[in-house]
């Protein structure tokens, strides 16, 4: 479902950066076909030398011509981002979120037009490709549109559908779950070094 796409997106920190490099290393994607987007000019030459894409600090010009456009901006920026770009989008693209809380119907609001979107809540574990997203569809989504979401975030993990009303519990279930498996695995490896088992041993005993 990748193959020959173009893709842009906006906001190339840990979750972008993560998202862009597991396309990269797990989809037909090339580097060529992917532009991201930064807050700031300094942050440039961090994505070209991570990620080996172009990058600029124009969110509207990485937009134009593409066929997927990832928004993995704050939750905070996301109005005046849809804002920004909205003039330029087309309803030939996919508009992907990944922004906390941010639904597909505020996405659509904003755009004013009749544009695909599809809301996906990726969790931590993402960044080493071990990861689940959740995803859900807005008003415009076709089947087409389904399938590649999906190749996309299958590239950081696991991926499952529901209905959107569903998806403030999925953010803390999937999302939030892993950090408490983490205190519990801390807990248990001071456990273990309270036992005489140095800390190293006792963390990858407890973590595995």
């Amino acid at each position: 479902m990748l193959e020959g796409k173009k893709l842009g997106v906006i906001g190339v920190g840990k979750l972008g950066e993560a998202l862009i490099s597991g396309l990269l290393k797990r989809s037909t994607l090339k580097a060529k076909n992917i532009e991201g987007s930064v807050a700031h000019e300094s942050s440039v030459e961090r994505v070209v030398e991570r990620l080996g894409i172009t990058a600029f600090t124009d969110n509207k010009r990485v937009v134009l011509g593409k066929d997927i456009v990832i928004l993995a901006v704050k939750p905070q920026n996301m109005d005046k981002v849809l804002r920004e770009i909205a003039p330029v989008l087309t309803p030939e693209q996919l508009v992907i979120t990944v922004a906390a809380s941010v639904t597909t119907r505020y996405v659509e609001e904003r755009i004013e037009q009749d544009i695909a979107v599809v809301r996906a809540m990726p969790n931590t574990p993402a960044v080493i490709n071990a990861g689940m997203t959740g995803l859900c569809t807005g008003l415009h989504v076709k089947p087409e549109h389904i399938q590649t979401a999906e190749a996309v975030f299958r590239c950081v993990g696991e991926t499952v559908f529901v209905d959107e009303s569903l998806m403030d519990g999925v953010t803390a279930l999937s999302a939030s779950g892993p950090a408490y498996l983490y205190v519990i695995i801390e807990s248990l490896a001071e456990a273990g070094v309270k036992l005489g088992i140095p800390r190293d041993i006792s963390t990858i005993l407890a973590a595995c």
